[in-house]
C-alpha cells in the first residue's frame, strides 16, 4: 500500500489550513515545513526591495534553514508539497526541504496558494532542484471545496 505525505509551508496560516484539508482527503501523514527563523511581516513585504522574501527571491542560491528535517521520506511513496506561490515560484524553503532528504523515485505532487498568481514555473524549477523525483502537475488550490479537493486526490491517484 502506498503511504502518503502533505508537506507544507505557510507563512500566514493560508496553506496550512489547505494542506490540512488535503491530508484529511488524501488520508496522508502532513508534515510542516518550518524555517529555523520564522518570517516576519517585514520579511513578507514583497513591496520591500530588501525584504527578506524580496533577497530570496533576487537569489536563487539561498537555502532558508529548516526548523526540523523530515524525519524519513523512504516511509512516502507519494508526497503533496505545498507552499504560497511567490512571483510565479515556490518560496526557496521548498528547494531546502527537497535537498534535505533523498526523494529519488518518490511522487512529488506540488499545490499552492495564491492571491492571484498561476503556478507559474514552479514545477519545472522544482524538477530541477529534484530531479530523481517523479513530478506530476501541480495546482492552485485556492478555494477549492472539499469535495474539489477529494477530486483531485482521486486523479491523482488516477482513480
Amino acid at each position: 500500500m502506498s503511504k502518503t505525505l502533505v508537506a507544507y509551508f505557510s507563512a500566514t496560516g493560508t496553506t496550512r489550513r489547505v494542506a490540512e484539508r488535503l491530508a484529511r482527503a488524501a488520508q496522508a501523514d502532513l508534515f510542516e515545513i518550518k524555517p529555523a527563523v520564522p518570517y516576519s511581516s517585514a520579511d513578507l513585504d514583497w513591496t520591500n526591495k530588501a525584504s527578506r522574501t524580496s533577497k530570496e527571491r533576487s537569489d536563487e542560491s539561498i537555502r532558508p534553514a529548516l526548523a526540523v528535517k523530515l524525519a524519513d521520506a523512504s516511509a512516502y511513496n507519494v508526497i503533496y508539497i505545498g507552499f504560497p506561490i511567490w512571483w510565479y515560484v515556490a518560496p526557496r524553503i521548498i528547494a531546502t526541504f527537497l535537498e534535505s532528504s533523498d526523494f529519488s523515485g518518490k511522487t512529488i505532487v506540488p499545490f499552492a496558494t495564491s492571491g492571484g498568481s498561476s503556478m507559474g514555473r514552479t514545477i519545472e524549477e522544482l524538477k530541477r532542484i529534484c530531479p530523481t523525483a517523479r513530478f506530476l502537475n501541480g495546482r492552485v488550490l485556492n478555494g477549492l471545496s472539499d469535495k474539489g479537493l477529494a477530486d483531485w486526490v482521486a486523479s491523482v491517484n488516477g482513480k
